[in-house]
């Protein structure tokens, strides 16, 4: 929020749609308050809108779930957009996920509704500025924390989103290949990584778990995202609360699994499968209520390479 105000652009809000929230990297090293995390629930999808433009890795980007959100320009600059398709426009003409793009002053750019995936990204010129809470802008709505408003709250009409005018720095990298692009229309593949109460689950549920499919539930959001499928046993009936980790796979007494995300609280105390990885956790948010979701066993070692691998990618320094 340094910059000059002359040196700032300005997108306003015309139509809020259900759910925009700035996020950054992240709100960490405060779960001992119980603090959540917050951040981006596609992670890979966030991090491609913000190196079409150069960014630091943990600029603020805007995260639109749904879509419903039109946005004037006040000012001209360069944007990018990543994610689900959620048929954007420019007056009019379609912008597609995954490229960079001019916007001029007056120009209407309009988020419609979903057609392949569920969450969009939209980049800005050295990320967009706000205040941060507790080191972050991450915007979680549940604790009133961060955000474009300081206090989580989701963009309303009239509300403007800030950034720096010409921030981009160096030559622009190129929009991701075919291959770099996931096919939301699929079925989700979802690597997991076994651990805590796995060896409490009977065989038969273990079984179930990886050689059956699964469909998300309409019960998700940015906390969690319940699973319908087979029930799974687990021997342990109650624990003490634990904390609770990205990606997490608790079990209630249902046998549904509900795989917890970014906004998830920070102890509890359902058995757990395992944990997915950032990168399967990044897929799931994407999937809308009834997707067709595999779970697939993954080694912790592997899950370390993928993810390390990403972030050499995205990270600089």
């Amino acid at each position: 929020m340094s910059a000059a105000a002359g040196n700032n652009v300005q997108l306003r809000v015309e139509r809020a749609g259900p759910l925009a929230l700035l996020q950054d990297a992240g709100r960490f090293g405060v779960r001992r308050l119980g603090v959540t995390q917050g951040g981006p629930v596609d992670i890979h999808a966030w991090a491609w809108a913000n190196h079409l433009l150069n960014n630091q890795w943990g600029a603020a980007a805007l995260e639109i779930t749904f879509g419903g959100l039109s946005l004037i320009a006040e000012g001209d600059a360069q944007l990018a957009l990543a994610g689900a398709n959620l048929e954007v426009t420019l007056d009019d003409d379609p912008i597609e996920p995954w490229s960079r793009f001019g916007i001029q002053a007056g120009q209407r750019l309009r988020f419609g509704s979903p057609k392949d995936g569920l969450r969009a990204y939209l980049a800005a010129p050295g990320g967009f500025l706000a205040e941060p809470v507790l080191g972050s802008v991450a915007g979680v709505a549940r604790e009133g924390l961060g955000g474009h408003d300081g206090q989580g709250g989701k963009l309303q009409k009239d509300d403007t989103l800030i950034f720096q005018q010409g921030h981009e720095e160096g030559e622009l990298p190129q929009a991701p290949s075919a291959d770099e692009r996931p096919d939301y229309s699929q079925p989700a593949r979802l690597a997991l990584v076994i651990g805590a109460q796995s060896a409490e689950f009977d065989g038969a549920s273990l079984f179930a778990a990886f050689n059956r499919s699964w469909q998300v539930d309409d019960r998700a959001d940015r906390m969690g995202v319940r699973l319908t499928g087979p029930e799974l046993k687990c021997s342990v009936s109650s624990m003490i609360s634990e904390g609770i980790g990205l990606g997490a796979v608790q079990v209630p007494p249902d046998g549904q699994p509900i795989i917890l995300l970014n906004d998830r609280q920070t102890i509890g105390g359902y058995p757990r499968l395992g944990a997915l990885t950032p990168l399967a956790c990044a897929r799931l948010a994407q999937c809308l209520p009834g997707h067709e979701v595999w779970l697939q066993a993954q080694a912790l070692s592997a899950a370390q390479g993928d993810y390390r691998r990403f972030l050499r990618m995205f990270r600089s320094g």
